[in-house]
């Protein structure tokens, strides 16, 4: 199966020829969601026809009209963590403790009590800093070290071991809310942050495909003969990390961690070799699917767990994934990137353009989109 089935990026000589700057788009900031909406699955669709380019407004509720009985629907199971703290830095100067409030986001463990970390401010925490996590009344629960200094910010850290740390983490940390959500978090983020079918803990930032869904949503696809099955793939620093480069061939991602159970293999196996349609939610599962399929000849898709870096941009075949459902991306990422692969990057741009005409509201609490 072809990437997009047109010639524009072609013309442009694949990937190699295409700008990060050719992924722009003009979008009013009043269009970014701030919250939720009142209810979950209480968003609008835009349904886009990959073959023709061709849109139409609906609503989510219409999603099974978008899904036919033999499909398999493909979740992203990830829990989101609640990874960002509050720090105390602490340094002696004349024998006087200094303390100032630093942020925190842990993205991804990296060994026994190990985390690696973006920090902001970050210029003055150095090598051998140490970092105290107090709760609201002041109680130190957590301590780190600086062990490694990255660029832009990122850092690891070795954590003091406590008995619970996940259990620390839910009483101090904060939903990690991404930076174009201008507000703190609040108690209604841990559940509208969060897909109705989180189980593997690991993600600093919602699967937010998943968010439409609604337990009452998932009975309707089962009762009309749609399959669901789930893979796990954590959200990590690449969600945060913009894109600081010219050219698209240029782009490297930030590895994430993923999963593919046995039943979920099967599931996807039985499909392809049926020819039936898999449905992507979201762009974290198409990564996971196609990452999993290039590591065999013929794309059967393999149990077990890896990483991946994989980057999907126009040129990209696609071996899986037959139509996807995702929210509206930020304008030169790499996730309007990966949409624009599977669509054709002009076709993509006119949707998305339409989408602003249409006041739709973006990124992670924001409507959706249905490919297919």
């Amino acid at each position: 199966m072809s990437g997009d089935g047109t010639q524009e990026d072609a013309v442009a000589g694949g990937a190699g020829g295409l700008r990060v700057a050719d992924f722009d788009f003009e979008l009013p900031a009043e269009l970014i969601a701030q919250q939720p909406p009142e209810e979950r699955g209480a968003s609008r669709m835009l349904v886009m026809d990959r073959a023709t380019g061709g849109v139409a407004d609906k609503v989510f509720a219409d999603f099974p009209e978008q899904v036919r009985a033999g499909d398999l629907v493909v979740l992203n199971d990830s829990r989101v963590i609640p990874a960002r703290l509050y720090a105390r830095r602490t340094t002696l100067r004349e024998k006087q403790l200094a303390t100032a409030q630093i942020e925190v986001l842990l993205t991804e463990p990296a060994g026994e009590n190990t985390w690696r970390a973006l920090v902001r401010p970050g210029k003055k925490v150095g090598v051998g800093e140490r970092l105290e996590f107090a709760s609201a009344a002041g109680t130190v629960e957590l301590e780190a070290e600086v062990l490694e200094r990255g660029e832009f910010g990122e850092r690891l850290l070795r954590l003091k071991p406590v008995e619970d740390f996940f259990a620390v983490l839910e009483r101090i940390g904060h939903m990690p809310l991404p930076p174009y959500i201008y507000r703190e978090d609040r108690g209604e983020d841990r559940e509208r942050y969060q897909t109705v079918f989180a189980e593997e803990r690991g993600s600093v930032a919602a699967p937010t495909a998943g968010l439409h869904f609604t337990e009452e949503m998932l009975g309707k696809l089962t009762a009309l003969g749609v399959e669901t099955t789930r893979v796990t793939l954590h959200v990590g620093l690449g969600t945060f990390a913009p894109l600081r480069v010219d050219m698209v061939d240029e782009v490297k991602l930030h590895r994430e961690r993923y999963s593919i159970g046995a039943e979920a293999a099967g599931a996807v196996n039985r499909a392809r070799r049926e020819r039936r349609r898999i449905v992507a939610v979201g762009t974290t599962v198409v990564r996971t699917l196609e990452s999993a399929a290039m590591r065999s000849s013929d794309g059967e898709i393999e149990a077990g767990a890896g990483s991946t870096e994989i980057f999907i941009s126009p040129g990209f075949e696609f071996k899986v994934v037959g139509a996807m459902l995702t929210n509206f991306h930020l304008p030169q990422s790499s996730l309007l990137m990966l949409v624009s692969a599977f669509a054709g990057r002009e076709r993509v741009l006119a949707a998305y353009r339409h989408a602003v005409e249409q006041r739709c509201r973006f990124f992670s609490y924001g409507d959706c989109m249905f490919v297919g």
